[in-house]
């Protein structure tokens, strides 16, 4: 079997979970700020999602890994958008390094759920991978991911992203709001909430 390489700095990501919460927040918070919303901007929605797993300003090298399946081969709420065209293998570069961005999606009989829980623990036994961002699909897969993440060791950071903070945390990991990356990634401002 071939090694895996990772980055030190990874966000592995359900795009289905990411879509519906991009899209649920669009659609309600537009009419709160009385305005339109542009698609948000994943540049920066990554980038935000790194701050907050912990990664500092400097030239690090981020890993970006999306799960998908055939429901969700796009994320309507943002630009870029086509996880097979567009959102895999490339590269952009921020303030806080350089993003590689991947897009992975099941096959023969395995779920999304299946490849994303397995990511999970190939990352977790990965010696480079020290910061690593998770957004799970947290309805359909309850604290799967948590559960997963919790038998991590070696790990300088673990961060877990959702909409609801989990009854039980871990000492070996973090939560954070997916939601606020997401407001600022729609270019909504603190001043109008």
């Amino acid at each position: 079997m071939e090694k895996i390489t990772f980055a030190p700095n990874v966000l592995l990501i359900d795009a289905a979970c990411l879509n519906r919460v991009g899209n649920d927040m669009a659609r309600h918070f537009a009419p709160l700020v009385n305005r339109e919303l542009p698609k948000a901007d994943l540049s920066l929605l990554l980038e935000c999602l790194a701050l907050d797993a912990g990664v500092q300003p400097g030239e690090n090298e981020i890993q970006v890994i999306f799960i998908y399946d055939g429901s969700t081969r796009r994320m309507n709420f943002c630009e870029p958008s086509d996880l097979g065209k567009e959102l895999h293998d490339v590269a952009f570069k921020s303030r806080l390094g350089e993003f590689s961005i991947y897009s992975f999606q099941p096959s023969g009989m395995a779920s999304r759920e299946d490849l994303f829980i397995e990511s999970l623990r190939i990352i977790g036994e990965s010696k480079e991978a020290q910061c690593v961002g998770v957004v799970p699909d947290e309805p359909a897969y309850g604290s799967k991911a948590a559960d997963e993440v919790s038998k991590w060791e070696k790990k300088d950071k673990a961060t877990l992203f959702g909409m609801n903070p989990p009854s039980q945390l871990s000492a070996r990991w973090q939560f954070e709001m997916l939601g606020y990356a997401v407001l600022q990634s729609l270019g909504i401002r603190a001043d109008e909430l």
